[in-house]
């Protein structure tokens, strides 16, 4: 991956599929406050095929603390149930600050997906609060009794190895968590290690960590510190990883949104060795070649190309690009298809249909609330579903998630606004199915 290349993800993936419009259908409208909203995080089955995820905002506490904003909630964590008759209900799980005093020691806004174990406990992160504010990793434990409660456990709170105003363990977590075989929890936060960078009132140029089970809980450790190279507001080796890592061959994998040779965002591969991990930045992206501020996780194909999207830039300031690494010195990056614009959750590699999936959070035929693209063969990529296509965008609007896949192909995602429900800024936000 050392010599990678940065190319259009519309290459052969040897499909033979044809492109065409899907159809999609609202599984859960969210109403406000007392169920959330705001849902930009990845959503997640169980074995029964109920979904789970988090919403920023809402949740039991919606009223009952200020630190959320005034009513707003601070978020919540829920499961979707399929129902015969094709119909869903919710059951929130937890919900954050309720009632706490103004720090949130639970937690405060989970932005991210969720992730299980082996013993069916769920992992997140919070991008706030915490007992010193700068954010959570937490544990939902099912209820031992059908029906009973889910019990919360702060498993970390960032912040806790400050030095001045800056968090050398790291600050807001924004990331979703991964899991090694040995049970080791790994992510990213946006702000906070031990780099120069002094940005917008944060310290730091971020952090990838691990956290470590043991008999005395679970331990943190900075595996890599960004923006440890250059000096002030120059990171060759990035910035602001808020993307979380991918986990591939004992390496980690992951982008920035910024840093690199010319401040657009990198790529980059973290290696283990016998004196700690080892960071190499595998692309720096430049917004004159093709795009910027690299968003989402990253993803492989079964042939080890790696694939992610440029929020901005491309074909003009705004657009945004898809790309993949891969084996050939070539740079291209191509925008998403049909009016797309802010590619900003990654890819989903389907590998068993040979295509790409994959959402912008705005462009698309209907009032620029954003689109589902499909990815083929050599630029053949299309746009399969427009959001706001229906009344007052009761479909959703401004699809911040990445998607999922159930066996049978089709795709599960969120959108941040939209739905039928009244809510601030139009529509508190949909979980929807699409069938390509």
């Amino acid at each position: 991956m050392k010599n990678a290349f940065l190319c259009a993800a519309v290459v052969v993936l040897g499909c033979g599929f044809t492109l065409g419009q899907a159809t999609e259908q609202v599984l859960w409208t969210f109403t406000g406050y007392s169920d959330g909203w705001g849902p930009k995080s990845k959503l997640l089955f169980d074995n029964q095929g109920n979904l789970y995820g988090t919403t920023e905002y809402g949740g039991s506490s919606s009223n009952s603390n200020q630190s959320c904003g005034e009513g707003s909630g601070c978020g919540m964590v829920y499961e979707l149930s399929p129902q015969p008759g094709g119909t869903w209900t919710e059951n929130i799980l937890y919900s954050f600050c309720a009632p706490q005093n103004s720090l949130c020691p639970d937690g405060l806004h989970p932005d991210a997906g969720l992730v299980f174990d082996e013993s069916g406990n769920l992992y997140g992160t919070t991008e706030l609060g915490g007992s010193e504010g700068g954010g959570t990793v937490f544990e939902l434990s099912p209820p031992s009794v059908p029906g009973g409660a889910w019990t919360e456990t702060v498993l970390y709170n960032f912040c806790t190895n400050k030095v001045g105003s800056q968090c050398l363990d790291g600050q807001y977590p924004a990331s979703d968590l991964v899991f090694d075989k040995q049970g080791n929890l790994y992510g990213t936060t946006a702000y906070g290690g031990s780099g120069h960078l002094d940005y917008d009132g944060y310290s730091g140029g971020g952090t990838v960590f691990e956290l470590s089970p043991g008999v005395n809980g679970w331990t943190e450790a900075v595996l890599y510190n960004f923006c440890s190279l250059g000096q002030g507001k120059h990171c060759p080796d990035g910035a602001d990883p808020s993307q979380g890592v991918t986990l591939r061959d004992n390496n980690f994998y992951g982008a920035t949104s910024s840093g690199g040779t010319s401040n657009d965002g990198t790529v980059y591969e973290l290696s283990p060795g016998p004196n700690g991990w080892t960071q190499t930045v595998i692309f720096s992206v430049n917004s004159k070649s093709g795009g910027n501020g690299p968003d989402g996780r990253v993803s492989f194909d079964p042939a080890g190309n790696l694939y992610g999207t440029l929020g901005y830039g491309g074909a003009n300031e705004f657009i945004g690009a898809i790309f993949r690494l891969g084996g050939k010195h070539t740079y291209l990056a191509i925008p998403p298809p049909g009016g797309g614009e802010n590619p900003q959750s990654g890819v989903l590699v389907d590998a068993k249909r040979g295509m790409l999936y994959g959402t912008t959070w705005g462009g698309g035929n209907n009032f620029y609330y954003g689109t589902v693209f499909e990815v083929a063969g050599p630029e053949q990529a299309t746009t399969i579903y427009n959001f706001c296509s229906q009344p007052n965008c009761a479909d959703g609007r401004e699809a911040g998630s990445s998607l999922i896949e159930d066996p049978s192909g089709n795709l599960y995602g969120t959108t941040e606004l939209g739905g039928s429900a009244a809510c601030v800024d139009g529509g508190c936000g949909v979980v929807y199915e699409i069938t390509p």
